[in-house]
């Protein structure tokens, strides 16, 4: 036995002294020593980035697996890309097992940290900014990973996005919670995607709040098993300044939640408030697509046990105000297009159905009625989200 103690604490010596801290303070040739150290780290090592303003004009990258990069606080360790050249994103990660940690990035001219094929990639105590408030020019995504399995994203805020604060696209196993999300297009996306748990965050003054989407065309498709619970999504009435042709730029203003061309998908035991065109929006996809693969409709979508405030006082849609006045002066707090399968919803609110038949039918051929589509036999929601020891452990 004390053989083999001794070897255990001679590989752990030997861990500790290969590990290395690559610590990078603010000054001159900020740009070339912090890229410097992402590119020098090693499976095991930190890249510590020191508080102050980093005044940055390219883009980073990391593409070594194990590495964190931790920082003095998001509030205090602030990578200033305002005179970025090109239009690349902040930070680009490549590598597995990644830890980013405690920084802020600010005014990226694209994304503001991009991880692609990032396996068990944790962000955490992060901030994203474009300071100059809502705004088509700002970069498009905040924290963006895409193409990842075990995604965690918490403890961040992400400011001012022109397309999403945080999206997760075509990924499965994914956590987003305990996050701030304000002034963006979409508050929190998760696209194309499977097994996503999003809760206890905060997204409001957004133009959406949440939004549960599936696109065609892409390596990854028929998103599923999403649930939504216990968030505060209230207020989201900015108005969309997507650039013209984004996907996201058809989302009205005041927008809660948004499901759309997706399956099993569980929203519950949030508060829902104060969105001038609906809390929540079920519908499918509209636009014309070529991909006989591709489903536009929404399956299998639960809506239950939510607090909603009040609702649909300014419609931001062509028809909505008409619509509006026709129902009683505002529309219900939840609108659903009328398209698809085994749709619940069981808050105790009015659901005003278009009565459309098709994706991509006109909304001048809507037939709309009232809906009653609760349901007593409330179907299982999809299981949590397990995320492996070594992510959360990552974080001690």
């Amino acid at each position: 036995m004390k053989s083999i103690v001794a070897i255990g604490a001679m590989l752990l010596a030997s861990t500790s002294a290969i590990a290395a801290i690559h610590t990078v303070e603010a000054g001159p040739d900020a740009q070339e020593r912090l890229q410097t150290a992402l590119i020098e780290a090693e499976p095991g090592d930190t890249v510590q980035i020191g508080a102050g303003r980093f005044e940055l004009t390219d883009g980073l990258s990391l593409d070594v697996d194990n590495v964190s990069v931790r920082g003095a606080g998001p509030d205090e360790s602030i990578l200033d890309f305002t005179n970025q050249v090109g239009s690349g994103e902040g930070l680009m990660v490549t590598s597995d097992d990644v830890v980013l940690h405690g920084f802020a990035i600010e005014n990226t001219r694209g994304d503001g940290i991009k991880s692609k094929e990032a396996n068990r990639i944790v962000y955490d105590n992060l901030r994203v900014e474009w300071t100059n408030g809502p705004d088509a020019s700002n970069g498009a995504y905040g924290i963006y990973p895409v193409e990842s399995t075990h995604v965690l994203v918490q403890n961040s805020r992400v400011i001012g996005a022109s397309d999403a604060g945080i999206y997760v696209g075509q990924s499965q196993q994914i956590v987003v919670r305990h996050n701030m999300v304000t002034h963006n297009v979409a508050g929190i996306e998760i696209e194309n995607s499977f097994f996503a748990d999003v809760y206890e965050n905060m997204a409001t003054e957004n133009t959406g709040g949440i939004l549960v989407f599936d696109l065609p065309n892409l390596p990854q498709m028929g998103g599923h098993s999403v649930r939504v619970f216990n968030n505060l999504i209230q207020d989201n009435n900015t108005d969309n300044f997507a650039p013209e042709g984004n996907i996201v730029a058809g989302v009205p203003a005041g927008t809660g939640v948004m499901v759309m061309a997706n399956r099993n998908v569980h929203v519950f035991e949030n508060v829902i408030q104060d969105h001038g065109t609906s809390n929540v929006m079920l519908v499918a996809y509209t636009e014309e697509f070529d991909d006989p693969n591709y489903e536009p409709t929404i399956r299998d979508v639960v809506v239950r046990d939510n607090v909603q405030g009040r609702a649909g006082y300014a419609p931001d849609f062509e028809g909505g105000e008409q619509l509006a006045a026709a129902v009683g002066g505002t529309l219900p707090p939840v609108l659903w297009d009328g398209i698809g399968d085994n749709i619940i919803v069981n808050d105790q609110v009015p659901v005003l159905s278009l009565g459309l038949t098709s994706a991509g039918q006109a909304l001048s051929e809507a037939q709309p009625s009232m809906a009653e589509i609760a349901s007593e036999e409330t179907p299982d929601a999809p299981e949590a989200v397990v995320l492996p020891a070594s992510m959360e452990a990552a974080l001690q």
